[in-house]
Formats: C-alpha cells, sequence, structure tokens
C-alpha cells in the first residue's frame, strides 16, 4: 500500500503501533493471509534489529512461527536447550526438563528475531512499515471509525490513517496503552522490589545450559547466547546506578555466586552491556478496549526470571493474527470478543510462575529468615519429587502454550 500523499488520509483494514516481535509476527501473519496492514514504529529499522533484549524462544513458538512461514533460517538452526543448573550451597542440581515436559528452549536473541520478522514482512512480502514516525495519536478506538495519526518525518506532515483496528504493540510506555481511559491506564502491578544488573560479555559461555546462583549475598545467572557472548545477571538493589558495578567487582561476584564444587569458573571478558533492571511485573487493566486490541509489552510485562516476555508477546500475536484474519475475510467477530480472555488466561498463569519462581531464586538473600526457609522448601521438593519437577518442567517451558493456541487454519 503506498503511503498516502503529505496531509492526506488513507484507508487500511489494520493498523499496528509498534514493530517489535508481537507487531511483527502479527503483520507477518496478516500480510500472508491478504489482510492489508501498516505497521508504524518510532525508531529507525537498524535500531530495531539491533536493541539488545532477551534470548530464549520455547519450543511451541518456534513451531508456531515455522508453521506460519516466519522463521527465518537460522532460527531452525538454532542452539537447543534442555536442561538448566541450580547452583546452592556450593553444590550443582542439573535439571532436565526437556526429559520431563518434551520440550526446549531455543537460543535466539530477539534483535534477530525481530531482523528476520522485518525481512520477510518488509523485504520479502512487500509490506508496508513506516520507521522513524513522530506524534503518534489514536483516534475514536471507542468507535467503529478509529484512525491513527502521525507525523512523517521527513515532510514533517500529518498523516491520517482509517482503518477497522487498531493493535498495540508499543510497549508499556507507548501511546496505545495510554489511549485507554483512565480508569484502565494504571496496569495491575507487582514490585518485587530486588534489582538485577544485566551484562553482556565478550566471552564464551562457561556452561552448556542456563544457571542460576542462588546465593545468600544474592541471586546470579548465566546464559548463552553465542560461541563468544554470554549474558550475565546479578541481583544489586532496585535503581542501583551500574558504574557502582566496575569490572572488577562484577566478575568478584559472579565467581563467588556462582561458584560450586566441580564447576568451571565464569570465563571473564569485556563487558559491552551494563544496565540494571527493576524487577516487577504487570498487567493492563484492558487488553481490549473497543477497536484497541494490546499485545506483546503493551498488555503485560514479565520480568525476565524465566524468559517468558518475548513467548507471551508470540502468543498474543498469533490469537491476535487468526482473530483478525477471520474478521477482516468473513466478518466473524467471535475471535476479536475472546482475545482478552485467551491472553490473559496465559498472561495470568506465567506471571503465577514468575512470582513463584522469584521467591525460590531470591528468598535466601532477602534477609528475611521466613522467606529463606519457604525458598529451601521448594528447592527441596523441586529435587525430590517428581511430579514437583513435572509441574515445574511444563510451567517452565511454556509446554500449555501450544495447547491455548487456536487451530491453524
Amino acid at each position: 500500500m503506498p503511503t498516502p500523499s503529505p496531509g492526506r488520509s488513507a484507508r487500511v483494514p489494520v493498523v499496528i503501533v509498534g514493530a517489535g516481535p508481537a507487531g511483527l509476527t502479527l503483520a507477518g501473519v496478516l500480510r500472508d493471509a491478504s489482510v492489508d496492514c501498516v505497521v508504524l514504529e518510532a525508531e529507525s529499522r537498524r535500531f530495531i534489529e539491533t536493541r539488545p533484549r532477551a534470548g530464549f524462544l520455547e519450543e511451541w513458538a518456534v513451531r508456531a512461527l515455522w508453521r506460519r512461514g516466519l522463521a527465518g533460517p537460522g532460527l531452525l538452526e538454532a542452539q537447543r536447550h534442555g536442561e538448566c543448573e541450580f547452583r546452592v550451597g556450593g553444590e550443582r542440581h542439573r535439571f532436565r526438563y526437556a526429559d520431563l515436559s518434551g520440550h526446549h528452549h531455543v537460543v535466539y536473541p530477539q534483535p534477530r528475531l525481530v531482523t528476520d520478522l522485518v525481512h520477510h514482512y518488509a523485504d520479502v512480502l512487500g509490506g508496508d512499515i513506516r520507521f522513524g514516525v513522530r506524534e503518534v495519536e489514536l483516534h475514536g478506538i471507542d468507535t467503529d471509525t478509529p484512525a491513527v495519526s502521525y507525523t512523517d518525518p521527513d515532510s514533517g506532515a500529518r498523516v491520517r490513517l482509517e482503518c477497522a483496528v487498531i493493535a498495540g504493540c508499543d510497549g508499556a510506555r507507548g501511546v496505545s496503552r495510554a489511549a485507554l481511559p483512565a480508569e484502565y491506564r494504571a496496569p495491575a502491578r507487582l514490585d518485587y522490589g530486588v534489582g538485577w544488573l544485566a551484562l553482556l560479555a565478550e566471552a564464551p559461555p562457561s556452561s552448556d545450559c542456563v544457571v542460576f546462583g542462588i546465593h545468600p549475598r544474592g541471586f546470579a545467572a548465566h546464559m548463552a547466547r553465542s560461541p563468544e557472548m554470554t549474558r550475565y545477571y546479578l541481583q544489586c538493589p532496585p535503581g542501583d546506578d551500574p558504574e557502582n558495578w566496575p569490572h572488577d567487582r562484577v566478575w568478584s561476584e559472579l565467581h563467588e555466586r556462582l561458584g560450586a564444587a566441580g564447576a568451571p569458573p565464569p570465563a571473564e571478558g569485556t563487558l559491552v552491556e551494563k544496565r540494571v533492571l527493576d524487577m516487577h511485573n504487570q498487567v493492563a487493566r484492558a487488553v481490549s478496549y473497543g477497536r484497541l486490541y494490546l499485545a506483546g509489552d503493551a498488555a503485560h510485562l514479565v520480568a525476565p526470571i524465566a524468559a517468558k516476555g518475548m513467548n507471551l508477546a508470540l502468543f498474543d500475536a498469533l490469537v491476535l493474527a487468526d482473530a483478525l484474519v477471520s474478521y477482516v475475510h468473513r466478518g466473524g467477530f467471535e475471535g476479536l470478543r475472546r482475545y482478552a480472555a485467551t491472553s490473559l488466561r496465559r498472561v495470568w498463569e506465567y506471571q503465577e510462575f514468575s512470582q513463584w519462581f522469584c521467591e525460590l531464586l531470591h528468598g535466601p538473600s532477602s534477609g528475611d529468615p521466613f522467606r529463606a526457609g519457604m525458598a529451601a522448601a521448594r528447592l527441596s521438593r523441586l529435587f525430590d519429587s517428581p511430579a514437583a519437577a513435572a509441574s515445574f518442567a511444563e510451567a517452565y517451558i511454556g509446554a500449555a502454550s501450544e495447547r491455548h493456541l487456536p487451530d491453524f487454519p
């Protein structure tokens, strides 16, 4: 669809605000199904293809992307993980969740997935995506004639896109959630009271799986990103300044918190990223309102405790895409009517697991003997009870998501 002349209006069935995993997956499915859509993105293509984000996809998500023709060759050939390791009290505990659930994680950083999805939608399918747009506004979301307007970055003119549906995929601080009525804007929220120092090191992984270090000094984690790069996390005070963590302090704490008998020490290297994430979860008060449907981080945030955020975004996008295809081609509104309930069922299941897992990981360093004792009990049950282990494995890998996806036409 050609860009309208400056200052003019155009009409398209669906406008997607935001080109993250949710928006691009939605756009790709719609384009493949001959549903016209326009994607609006405030940043440049280079920016969205390079910004550091999550790196683990659940196996159901990889299969869903492959079935819909959205998985690039790199995703199908990416490294798979079926085990993780807990290090507690100087001991190592391997947890083989693939053996229990039949599902794996796929190591595939979000920038690579976004690059694949942009290429498929824009370059292969010729989809309409407009980068660098400014002053995006949503109009008439509670009417049958919604619209989105924006300022063209080249001409400075205002452009208005009239549509049937707006998909808000622009994150928790985007204009889509802000367009909700005032009583729906403040999300339901849980603050964990801890921060994570997120680190990306130019260093090879020191383990063949994800490692969770549970330590009285604070939680730590090791996650492979590539043969040359490793993601590390260190628990820190919320709102801490990354500059409080010079090179020597970072590696000293990683060695201490990830240390265990027989475990290789973390491989050290240059830290190319260092930022503090405050651990909190949130869910929008309204995932759908009128002709506006939120997906991904615009609808919910999950702390990166179990790598759930990108997977939930893909779940939302696939459910919403099928509902929109039915609506545009067959006039069926049932899928859109049920979208919020279908999405929120998985969202709250992931949120509950995140909260449970957070207490397991952070309880021992909380300074609260009761929380520390509860965390120890959860770990003991996880290691000693086959039923508890199987339940954890299914939740950790998100295996139930595949069962809750609508049947692919």
